[in-house]
């Protein structure tokens, strides 16, 4: 079983591994719901532009550290039974698969907001970084990182 998140090579985990993991939490029995986000690759950018590829790299040591702190730190609140991010590496295609975040709870009314916070964070906290290899408005091909700031 890997543990409740962390960065993981695109192939090495999945969104089956990730409700293995939730169900096998030492806290299951009192949980009567479980929410799901899973990030994928966008076909297109703010801007309008068509993206051809992504590519997902981290800062491992840190980035496995800060996603266990976010999920500690939120099964802490009353009701949640598990929290877990896991982010995937390396080179996506549109519609791929780049991030499983699940909150296990008690009810449902809990669930959903302790979830938005957790992407949230992730996204604002965790040093994983986003290149994006896109065909502008014109036709050109080029590439570059993208800033979460950026992003809505």
């Amino acid at each position: 079983m890997t543990g409740q998140a962390g960065v993981h090579e695109k192939g090495n985990f999945n969104i089956q591994e990730l409700l293995e993991n939730v169900r096998k939490s030492e806290k299951f029995d009192k949980t009567g719901a479980i929410a799901v986000f899973i990030g994928v690759v966008r076909g297109e950018t703010l801007n309008g532009e068509k993206v051809e590829q992504v590519s997902i790299q981290a800062y491992e040591e840190k980035a496995n550290e800060t996603l266990s702190d976010i999920c500690s730190d939120l099964a802490k609140k009353p009701g949640i039974t598990d929290v877990q991010i896991h982010h995937l590496l390396g080179e996506f295609k549109v519609g791929e698969d780049l991030v499983y975040v699940s909150v296990a709870g008690s009810h449902r009314s809990e669930v959903f907001s302790v979830l938005r916070e957790a992407v949230e964070r992730y996204k604002s906290q965790a040093p994983v970084f986003k290149k994006e290899k896109v065909i502008n408005l014109k036709g050109e091909a080029s590439e570059y990182w993208v800033s979460e700031k950026e992003q809505p």
